[in-house]
Order: C-alpha cells, then structure tokens, then sequence
C-alpha cells in the first residue's frame, strides 16, 4: 500500500476529488495547509504599506491506496490539477505498513 500526499492550489480541490472519484478512488483526506516553494509569495498592499505573503494557502490531500492503483491516482491528480503555472504543488509517495479500520478492526487492504 502506498499513501499519496498531494500538495495543491485551492480552487483545484473539486477537480481533483472528482478526477479521483472517476477512477474508483472514494476516500481523501484533504487539509486547508500553508506554504511555499518556488512560487515564494508576493507583496501585497495594506494601508499604503507594502508587506510580503511568504506562506500561500493550499489544500493537502490524502489518500492510501493499492500498489496498482498509485500511477492512475497520480495522473488523475496531475490531470485535475495542472494549470500550467507555478504554485500548482507537488505530489508525493510513500509506503505504509499497516491501515485499520477502527469499526470493523479490518486491516490493510481490506480497510482502504
């Protein structure tokens, strides 16, 4: 099992869950988060003062899933995501050992 960890821009989150939805995928985790990388903020005005945004809002989303289905998770994401500009976020994999469901006491495969 592999859990996907996918960093992105706000407005996208509804093209991704449903891009994700479309390929069997039900279950996500998403998560308001702030950051940034080579986007790196901008100057915005306040009161005739200007003063640097260095965290941006984005939506972290995740999700556990089978080995074979991690690579159609992956360009679903891309897919629903990518505007083509920077900021759109980054996308990372990693392996779990073990998942629960707490109401059935199912494990791994079965609990996803």
């Amino acid at each position: 099992m592999k859990k996907i960890d996918a960093i992105v821009k706000p407005f996208k989150l509804d093209d991704v869950r449903e891009g994700l939805s479309t390929i069997g995928i039900t279950g996500m985790t998403a998560t308001e988060v702030k950051g940034f990388g080579r986007q790196k903020g901008h100057t915005e005005l306040y009161r005739g003062a200007e003063y640097v945004v260095d965290f941006l809002p984005k939506v972290k989303i995740e999700i556990v899933v089978r080995d074979d289905q991690v690579e159609e998770c992956i360009e679903a994401i891309i897919k629903a995501s990518r505007t083509g500009k920077i900021g759109d976020g980054k996308i990372f994999v990693s392996d779990v050992a073990r998942v629960v469901r707490i109401r059935t006491s199912e494990e791994n495969e079965e609990a996803i």
